[in-house]
C-alpha cells in the first residue's frame, strides 16, 4: 500500500515491491472519493477510464519503473488541456473538448504518468485565493476555515492530501507558489518560456507559466525537466540558457519598511527563522530594497497589463458576461478603458524597473521572500475579495513580469497550526541552480510533506548534470567561493562535488598572478597524497568558451583522480614553475590560502 503522501521515490519502491498501476489507480480513486472537500476536482477521470489507462500503461511498458514516470498519478489544473476531459477554466459556459493534450501533459503521459482528473481554480486563473469558482472553494488541508490559495487551488490540495504524486498548476502572479505555501508542499515556477504553454487557456499569455506542485523539491524539478523544451507551437517559448548559482549563495532578504506582513506576526517570525536556516546552510544574507520589485508588481493589476487578461477572453466576455464570477469579471472589465498608449507606457515602466533592480542582482545570487505574508479565512476573503487577495501577491507578482525563476518551499508551522513558506527567486534559467538550496531549505525546516507534518523530508538530491555536459576539475581560483568561481556559475555550471587527484601531482603558487592562482603539475613517480580539487560540469558550448579564455601558462589537460577516472582539468606549463613556491604539502589551494590568512 502506498504511503499517506505520494512521492516519486515511494511509489517507485512500491512498484518494485509488487504494487501494480491498477492497484494504485484503485487506491487513488478511493482517496479521491474519500477526501472530504468536494471542490478539489472539477472533472475527475472516471474510475473505469483511469483503470483502463493504468492497464494500457502496463501493456505499453510491462517492466515496473521502465519509464521516467511509470504509473505516477498526477492532476491537471482545469485551464490546461488533458483529453478526453473538457477544459472549463472554472466557467461551465466556456467549456470545450480539446482535440489533444497540452504539450506539457502529452510529455508527462508519454513518460508513463497517469492523469487522474482536472482540478478546480480561480476562474480564468484570476486570483490567488481559490474562492472564485462556481465549482466551490477548495480549503486548506490543515483548517477548512482557511483558503487553499489560488488560482491553482485544487492542484495544490490534491498533492497535499496525498491523492496524487504531483499536479500541474499555472502561474501569472503567484498561482503556482501561494497554494504551495498554504498546503505545505513545493511549488516550482519555471522561467517563462521554459515549459511550453501550447494547450493552456491563458490569463496573460506573454508571462503565463505551467507550474508543478509536489511534496518535495526533487520530485517537482524532475517533473519540470520532463516537461520543458523549446516548442514552435508556443510563440513565447524560449530555448533554455542555463545559468548558475554558487553553492554558498548570497541571498537577498527583506529589510526595513518593505518587510510587510499585514500584522501577521506568526508569518514574520517564520520568515526570520527561514533566514536563520539559510545562513546556517552557508548563505550570506544581504538585505535589499524591494521597492522597485514591488513597483513592477503593481503593473500586473493596477497598470495596463491587466488588458492582457481581457485579450484572452474578450470574445467570450462579450457574449457571456453573466457567466463570469463577479470579482473576476470586474477585474477583467477594468481593462476596457486602457489604451495602447498606456500599454506601451506600462512596458516602458517595466523595463525601467528591470534596469533599476540590476544592482540588486549584482549583489545577490537569489532572493528569499515570504511566499505570502499572511493567509485568510474563506469568510474574510469573501467579505473583501480584492483587498485580501492583493496581500497574497505582494512578494510574487513581479517574478514573471521580470522573467525570473522561482521555487516555493515549506517553511514550518506557527502556533496557529497553519504553514508558512519562502520562495527562492533567481535570474532567468536558474531553474536547476535554485533547486539544491531550495531542497536544503525544505529539509532543514523539517516541516513534513503536505498534510503529513511528521513525514521525513528527504535530504537534497545529488546535483543534476544533463547528459552531454563536460566535467572539469578545478584546483585554484575557480573553486567555489574563490574570485573566479563566477566564470563557472554564470554559464550554468553545476558543482558535482569534491575530489582528490591521484598520487603523482604537485601544486605550486604561481608568482605575479592576479587573482592569485596555483599551478598543478603531473609528476609521474611522485608519491604525494593527492591534491584537493572540485569537479564542475558545464554545457559543451560553455566549456569551449571557458577553455578558450584560459590565460597562459595554464591550460586544460587530462587529470587523473584518486578513484581511477580521468577528467579535463587545469594543468600548468612546466616553465612557469621554475622558482615557484611548492605548496603540495598543504593538500590543496584552499588550505594554502587559509594558512596564508
Amino acid at each position: 500500500m502506498p504511503p499517506e503522501i505520494l512521492t516519486l521515490d515511494s511509489l517507485r519502491a512500491a512498484y518494485a515491491g509488487g504494487l501494480t498501476p491498477r492497484a494504485l489507480a484503485e487506491e487513488v480513486i478511493r482517496r479521491r472519493e474519500a477526501w472530504p472537500d468536494p471542490a478539489v476536482f472539477i472533472a475527475p477521470t472516471p474510475a473505469e477510464a483511469l483503470i483502463a489507462e493504468a492497464e494500457a500503461l502496463v501493456a505499453r511498458a510491462p517492466e515496473p519503473n521502465s519509464l521516467p514516470l511509470w504509473g505516477m498519478p498526477f492532476a491537471v489544473k482545469d485551464n490546461i488541456d488533458a483529453t478526453p476531459l473538457p477544459t472549463t477554466a472554472a466557467c461551465p459556459a466556456f467549456a470545450y473538448l480539446p482535440e489533444a493534450d497540452a504539450a506539457a501533459v502529452a510529455k508527462l503521459r508519454a513518460a508513463g504518468a497517469l492523469m487522474i482528473g482536472k482540478t478546480n481554480l480561480d476562474q480564468f486563473a484570476t486570483g490567488l485565493n481559490g474562492t472564485r469558482s462556481p465549482y466551490g472553494a477548495p480549503r486548506c488541508v490543515f483548517d477548512a476555515d482557511y483558503v487553499s490559495g489560488g488560482s491553482s487551488s485544487g492542484s495544490a490540495v490534491a498533492v497535499a492530501a496525498g491523492i496524487c504524486a504531483f499536479a500541474l498548476g499555472t502561474d501569472t502572479a503567484g498561482s503556482g507558489r501561494v497554494p504551495a505555501m498554504f498546503n505545505n508542499i513545493v511549488g516550482v515556477k519555471p522561467t517563462p518560456g521554459l515549459v511550453s504553454n501550447a494547450g493552456l487557456v491563458p490569463a496573460c499569455r506573454s508571462i503565463d507559466v505551467i507550474t508543478v506542485f509536489a511534496p518535495t523539491v526533487g520530485d517537482a524539478v524532475e517533473v519540470r525537466r520532463l516537461m520543458e523544451g523549446y516548442d514552435l507551437a508556443d510563440p513565447f517559448s524560449r530555448p533554455a540558457r542555463p545559468a548558475g548559482i554558487p553553492p554558498a549563495p548570497r541571498i537577498g532578504v527583506l529589510a526595513g519598511a518593505e518587510r510587510e506582513f499585514f500584522g501577521d506576526a506568526e508569518k514574520e517570525a517564520l520568515y526570520d527563522a527561514a533566514i536563520a536556516r539559510a545562513e546556517a546552510l552557508g548563505a550570506t544574507i544581504v538585505p535589499f530594497d524591494y521597492a522597485p520589485f514591488r513597483a513592477a508588481a503593481a503593473l500586473l493589476y493596477d497598470g495596463p497589463f491587466v488588458a492582457e487578461r481581457l485579450a484572452a477572453v474578450e470574445d467570450f466576455l462579450a457574449t457571456n458576461a453573466a457567466d463570469f464570477d463577479p470579482t473576476v469579471r470586474a477585474i477583467i472589465e477594468g481593462a476596457r478603458d486602457r489604451t495602447a498608449v498606456e500599454a506601451f507606457r506600462g512596458r516602458y515602466a517595466l523595463e525601467s524597473y528591470i534596469q533599476a533592480v540590476q544592482p540588486v542582482w549584482d549583489a545577490v545570487d537569489m532572493l528569499m521572500l515570504p511566499t505570502s505574508p499572511t493567509t485568510a479565512t474563506v469568510a474574510a476573503m469573501l467579505a473583501d475579495p480584492v483587498g485580501e487577495n492583493s496581500k497574497f501577491g505582494r512578494y510574487t507578482n513581479f517574478a514573471n513580469l521580470m522573467g525570473l525563476a522561482a521555487i516555493a518551499v515549506p517553511g514550518g508551522f506557527g502556533p496557529s497550526g497553519l504553514p508558512a513558506g519562502v520562495t527562492l527567486v533567481g535570474p532567468a534559467f536558474t531553474d536547476d541552480a535554485l533547486a539544491p538550496f531550495a531542497a536544503a531549505m525544505h529539509h532543514a525546516a523539517a516541516s513534513g510533506l503536505g498534510r503529513d507534518r511528521a513525514a521525513p523530508v528527504p535530504p537534497p538530491p545529488a546535483p543534476f548534470v544533463p547528459g552531454g555536459w563536460i566535467t572539469l576539475a578545478v584546483v585554484g581560483a575557480h573553486l567555489s567561493g574563490m574570485p573566479l568561481n563566477t566564470e563557472l556559475t554564470a554559464p550554468g555550471g553545476v558543482l558535482v562535488g569534491a575530489a582528490t587527484t591521484a598520487p603523482g601531482y604537485r601544486l605550486y603558487a604561481l608568482a605575479g598572478t592576479v587573482p592569485p592562482k596555483p599551478g598543478l603539475a603531473h609528476a609521474p613517480g611522485f608519491e604525494g597524497p593527492g591534491i584537493a580539487v572540485e569537479l564542475w560540469a558545464l554545457p559543451p558550448a560553455a566549456f569551449g568558451a571557458f577553455v578558450a579564455a584560459i590565460p597562459a601558462p595554464l591550460g586544460i589537460g587530462k587529470v587523473l583522480l584518486a578513484d581511477g577516472s580521468a577528467v579535463p582539468g587545469f594543468l600548468c606549463e612546466g616553465h612557469a614553475l621554475d622558482g615557484a613556491e611548492e605548496i603540495t604539502g598543504f593538500g590543496g589551494w584552499r588550505a594554502y590560502r587559509a594558512a596564508r590568512g
